[in-house]
Order: structure tokens, then sequence, then C-alpha cells
């Protein structure tokens, strides 16, 4: 397996979620100057799928290759429909998905998949796809999430926590909102149980400017690399991941950090991750950040 360094990678398999996350990474792959990878795995033909005893297994192998080249002229099609400058690459093999696009995250610049989503049901509703691209992929992941297509979005809102870790964060929201042409809200949330429930008292205030610092310093520099727009800041009190939530009910883009290791604080963070991409109505990127211990 060969691919193009810097690629947009998109998982397929025949559902409509996986046909919007395509159209979604063919235009992206277009806005960024990017080569399109279209990714489509079967797990291989073992007892459990058939019989072994009574079908042969080679058949069976070239029976599944010729769904997977219908997953793949289907999706060749709609890519020449919308973006027919494109370049296209394909993979194809009998792994797990997610051995295979984790691969695949390491030479690439993004991984797009989607995600069916059952509204607020307390499951796990990624799957085990989802769930393992946004814990472990190299590359950011973008989970694209079903919505209202009728709703006006506002543009991209990222979640910053304000440390070190979380500026590939901000830089990635920053490059999203410029090659997309759309405006940039920065979320910080800060979790005091008064201002959770919407109080706001006066010896609150010097830890506001100490947020509202915090936030800067993460975001010094920023402004003058991108100086086509100007971000918005936005405090809030509460949890990130529900007020990302929230946001996202009106936005096009929801960008948050993973945190993959580390204290408390981060494992709190890097859990907002999943709660966003669980119940997000809007596609969401999964950014990747170094483990720290």
């Amino acid at each position: 397996m060969d691919i193009r360094s810097g690629t947009i990678v998109v998982g397929l398999d025949a559902s409509t979620s996986s046909r919007n996350a395509l159209v979604w990474a063919a235009e992206q792959a277009v806005a960024e100057h990017r080569d399109l990878t279209l990714v489509h795995t079967i797990n291989d033909v073992s007892p459990a799928y058939l019989d072994a005893a009574a079908v042969d297994h080679e058949k069976a192998r070239q029976g599944l290759r010729a769904l997977a080249e219908a997953v793949f002229s289907a999706a060749r099609q709609d890519v020449a429909r919308k973006a027919p400058q494109l370049v296209i690459h394909e993979v194809f093999s009998f792994r797990d998905p997610r051995e295979q696009l984790l691969e695949l995250s390491r030479h690439a610049a993004l991984v797009v998949v989607g995600s069916r989503g059952r509204g607020k049901v307390r499951s796990l509703l990624l799957g085990s796809v989802g769930v393992a691209l946004v814990r472990h992929a190299a590359c950011p992941v973008v989970i694209h999430r079903p919505g209202n297509p009728g709703t006006v979005r506002n543009g991209i809102v990222v979640g910053a926590d304000g440390s070190e870790e979380s500026r590939s964060v901000l830089e990635f929201a920053y490059r999203q909102a410029g090659v997309r042409n759309l405006p940039l809200t920065v979320l910080h949330c800060y979790t005091d149980a008064q201002a959770a429930m919407g109080y706001i008292v006066a010896d609150m205030a010097a830890d506001l400017e100490s947020e509202k610092l915090l936030l800067a310093e993460s975001m010094a520099g920023l402004a003058e690399k991108h100086p086509d727009f100007r971000a918005r800041t936005q405090l809030a009190g509460g949890l990130p991941q529900d007020e990302l939530v929230r946001m996202g009910q009106r936005m096009n883009l929801i960008v948050v950090g993973s945190h993959q290791s580390g204290s408390v604080k981060r494992m709190l963070f890097g859990s907002a991750s999943i709660a966003v991409t669980e119940h997000a109505t809007c596609p969401v990127a999964v950014v990747p950040l170094a483990r720290v211990e």
C-alpha cells in the first residue's frame, strides 16, 4: 500500500453517512489542494461469516472485492460531480477498518469518517471505528455528524483550555476557518460551580480576568499568522463538552483536542472529545495532542 503523504483519507461503506463524509472530505481536499484517498475494508472471510466447508474461500473473496468495487465506483462518481479535478487514490483491504485507518493516519493530513448517530441516546453512538480514531489517530480526524441541512450555520467553534499542548488545536481551527472562509469562535470554559449555575459574583472578577489572560496567551501570534480574519473569543461557565455541543447546533464545524494521557484535567478534556463527537449535530474535528505524563 503506497499513498501520497498529506492526503485526505475518507473511510467508505455503503451508508448515507459515509456518502456525506465523502462529500465533506472532497470539499476539504479541494480547499487544501490535496489528494483524496478512498478507503474501504472488509474483515476477511471466516466461518463466522459463511460456512467454510460449503463455500470456496477464494470465490467468496472475489465476490467481496466486487462489492468493494461497487462502493468505489459510486464514490468516484460522487467526487467527479463535485470536484472532477481531484486526484483520487483507492485503498482496499481484507482487514479491520480500525487498523487500516489508524495505519493510514500516520501519513495523512486528515482522516474523515461518517457517523450515523441516534439522537441523545446515552450509548456508544460512534462505534468502535470512530472511537479508535478519536483516541489513537496520528493526525486530525473529522467525524461527520448528521444535522439539519436547513439550519443557519455560524462558522467554526474551537474548544481551548489554555494549555500549551492545545496550541495545535487552535492552529488547526484557524487554518480551517481560513481555507473554508468561515468565522471562528474560540471557546474557553471554566468550571466554577457558581458560574456553571449562571451566577457571577464580585469576588469572581479576578478569576475571570485570569481566565481571559490565559485564553489570550494561548492565542498569541495566531492573529498575525492569519491576518485575513479576526477570531471571536467567548468564555463560558460549565463543562466544555456541554457548551460545545450546544453551540455546535448552529456551527459548520466543532474543533476539539484529544489528550491521550496525563492528569485528571487532561483526562476530562480528553473525554470531552468523545462526548462532543457522540452528541454534536455538525461535523467534529478531533486534533491529537502530544502525550503528556
